[in-house]
């Protein structure tokens, strides 16, 4: 698995929140998405005390389904009850976070 199944499981989510903006007509809020792309930068930090640990529990395929499935049941309530926070605050995590897993990614390669 690895970065390109990391970044294919938040393209697949990030699509769904598209998806979800276009079905509810929201409008984008610019403090949601700076807010879910800070809360990203804020998980990173605290996984990376621990990263081996971290990344072999996500590595398990019932932890990253169950995580998607949360994410996607996360994009309907959310569509359904604050569409335009929530579904902001959702593009900027999962938009920080392919960002973050291309820096890591192309430093990780610079370095081979």
């Amino acid at each position: 698995m690895g970065a390109r199944t990391d970044a294919a499981l938040s393209v697949f989510v990030l699509v769904a929140v598209a998806l979800g903006f276009v079905l509810t007509n929201a409008t984008f809020s610019t403090l949601a998405f700076a807010l879910g792309g800070l809360a990203t930068l804020a998980f990173e930090a605290v996984a990376t005390r621990n990263a081996d640990a971290v990344r072999a529990y996500w590595e398990r395929r019932p932890v990253q389904a169950v995580a998607v499935a949360l994410a996607l049941v996360g994009v309907v309530v959310g569509a359904s009850v604050a569409p335009s926070s929530v579904l902001s605050a959702m593009a900027g995590a999962l938009v920080t976070y392919l960002g973050f897993l291309a820096i890591v990614t192309a430093t990780r390669r610079s370095r081979a």
